[in-house]
């Protein structure tokens, strides 16, 4: 289970990511990452399972998955950090650890982006 101060709820938040965040695509999931809190606060993860992910039961396996994904990195992702992971149809057919593997890579690749952003200004 994802810990309330790590969760992403307002929509203003989710659409501030995927506007302003850079983007880091792999085969499973999209991570959508913007750093706009202070470097103290926790990061805040959201996850966004369309129905292109296949029924119901698949989309709530998706998610509960990206979840225990989410919760075993938090120390790994960056502080103050907006991160809205979206699932793709491919997530629906794959297991833990591959949907793990694409949750870290694209958090870190995201990250690396955001900081080259950054340094560009």
């Amino acid at each position: 289970m994802l810990p309330a101060a790590h969760r992403l709820r307002r929509s203003v938040d989710f659409e501030r990511a995927v506007r302003r965040g850079v983007r880091a695509g792999r085969s499973t999931v999209v991570v959508h990452l913007v750093r706009d809190a202070q470097e103290d606060e926790p990061p805040q993860v959201g996850f966004v399972v369309s129905k292109a992910v296949g029924n119901a039961v698949q989309r709530n396996r998706v998610k509960r998955r990206l979840r225990a994904a989410a919760s075993t990195h938090l120390d790994a992702m960056p502080p103050g950090a907006h991160i809205v992971v979206r699932a793709l149809p491919a997530s629906g057919a794959a297991d833990y650890s591959q949907l793990d593997r694409d949750l870290m890579s694209g958090v870190a690749r995201a990250a690396d982006r955001w900081q080259s952003r950054e340094a560009a200004r």
